[in-house]
Order: C-alpha cells, then sequence, then structure tokens
C-alpha cells in the first residue's frame, strides 16, 4: 500500500436515494370517476338510521312494530268479586191483562180532543203504539187497551160500549173518531174524545170492522149484565114490601 492511500480519508460513496413509488389507493381512483364519493355517501346515509327516513330505517321501523302487535299479550289475573246483594227470586211485572187474550193488534197514532179557557178546540197527540182489543176469559167483555212505544204508557183504557158510536175523519180517509164516558187511562174515569189514524186505507177498513165486532160481542154482554141487575133487585124490592104490610095493618 503507498503512502498517498495511506494517508488519503476515505469517502463513502453515498447511492441517490431511490424515489419510492406511491401507488393510488382504491378510493382515489374510485373518485376520479365518482364512485368513491357515493360509496361514501351510502354508508353516511346507513348510519343515520331511523333520523334520515330512509327505506331501510323505514323497513325496520315496520319489522319491529309488527314484532310487537305479535307479541302475547300478558295474561290477566282472574278476579272474581260477590255479589253485594243476590236476586234468588225473578221479579213479575204485572200488566192486569194476565186474565185477557188478545183479538186484535193494529199500530196507530192517537189524538185526544181538547178545549182551553176560551173554548177553542184542538187535537193534541196522545201516543203512538199498538191499539189492541183485549177479550176477558172468563166475562167476555172487550175493552180497548193502547200503550205508547218505549215506555208502555196506557194512553186508551176503556170498554167499547153499545152508546158509542164510530165515526170517519173529514181531512182523513185512515182516521176514526168516538166518544168516550169513562176512559181509564188516566186513573179515575173520564169523558174524552179520541181519535186514530192507521198506516192506510185498507187498515182504516180492519179497525172499523174490529170496533164494530167488539161493540156487537159487548152489547149482547151488557145487556145480560143489565137484566141480572134488574132481577136481583126484584126480590130485594118485594121483600121490602112484605116488611112494610105487617107495619101497614097494624
Amino acid at each position: 500500500m503507498s503512502s498517498t492511500e495511506a494517508t488519503e480519508p476515505k469517502v463513502e460513496e453515498t447511492k441517490p436515494a431511490e424515489a419510492t413509488e406511491t401507488k393510488p389507493t382504491t378510493s382515489s381512483v374510485f373518485s376520479m370517476f365518482g364512485g368513491g364519493a357515493k360509496k361514501e355517501k351510502k354508508d353516511e346515509t346507513e348510519d343515520r338510521g331511523d333520523v334520515s327516513g330512509s327505506a331501510k330505517a323505514q323497513r325496520d321501523a315496520a319489522a319491529a312494530a309488527k314484532g310487537d302487535d305479535e307479541e302475547a299479550p300478558p295474561e290477566s289475573e282472574d278476579v272474581h268479586f260477590e255479589p253485594v246483594l243476590k236476586l234468588t227470586e225473578k221479579v213479575k211485572t204485572v200488566t192486569h191483562e194476565e186474565s185477557e187474550e188478545e183479538i186484535f193488534n193494529m199500530r196507530c197514532k192517537m189524538f185526544k180532543f181538547t178545549q182551553d179557557a176560551e173554548g177553542k178546540g184542538e187535537w193534541k197527540e196522545r201516543g203512538t203504539g199498538p191499539l189492541r182489543l183485549l177479550k176477558h176469559k172468563e166475562n167476555g167483555k172487550i175493552r180497548l187497551v193502547m200503550r205508547r212505544d218505549k215506555t208502555l204508557k196506557v194512553c186508551a183504557n176503556h170498554y167499547i160500549t153499545p152508546d158509542m158510536t164510530i165515526a170517519p175523519m173529514s181531512t182523513s180517509d185512515r182516521a176514526w173518531l168516538w166518544s168516550v164516558g169513562a176512559d181509564v187511562s188516566e186513573g179515575e174515569p173520564e169523558a174524552i174524545t179520541v181519535s186514530v189514524r192507521v198506516a192506510n186505507a185498507d187498515n182504516a177498513q180492519l179497525f172499523k170492522e174490529a170496533w164494530l165486532k167488539a161493540q156487537k160481542a159487548n152489547e149482547i154482554l151488557f145487556g145480560q149484565a143489565k137484566g141480572d141487575e134488574s132481577k136481583a133487585e126484584e126480590p130485594e124490592s118485594k121483600t121490602e114490601e112484605k116488611k112494610e104490610e105487617p107495619a101497614a095493618s097494624s
């Protein structure tokens, strides 16, 4: 080795740094064509969930609601309360029609003729409901009974006696009127004039026929009753005369 080589310092060779190659990422490549932005937007929409109102969120909410509906309701406890009062017997409603049979029934509207203090008369509605003819099972007498709908309050209750007369209303071909000497629908006997209006003229004719038939049957029965009363009075008068004779002779 020469002296020159020994005295010169050694200089290390430096190699130029190799340029590192940077490969473009997949996202950057897609971003060049707009693909990356769309993916990020889709992910962002999915992350927002119910707030965004997306179709996926709506489907999830519908599925959750359906699952809640399908769940079986909790079983309630079987609670039993004893009644305070026990009804052992049924209350029987008395209509005072138990001893009678119905021979006629027709729905109609009834009116009552009234007068005010000045003497002016007018027809006032009495009620609407079924008008019936009831025949007593023992004595055979027939009475007319009409009750109002729903309340069943009596608006007519009287016998069809031989002295009564039925007449048509001048204002309608399906209405009739008659006067009653003793109607007891209000409790006390009352002399009133009533009229009824039925559905049509045919029903009006049927009503008149039933009314006259009942009156004829009652005429026989009321006549017999008067005859029996007169016969019962004759013996009483004779006994009174016999009692008075000895007193007169003395």
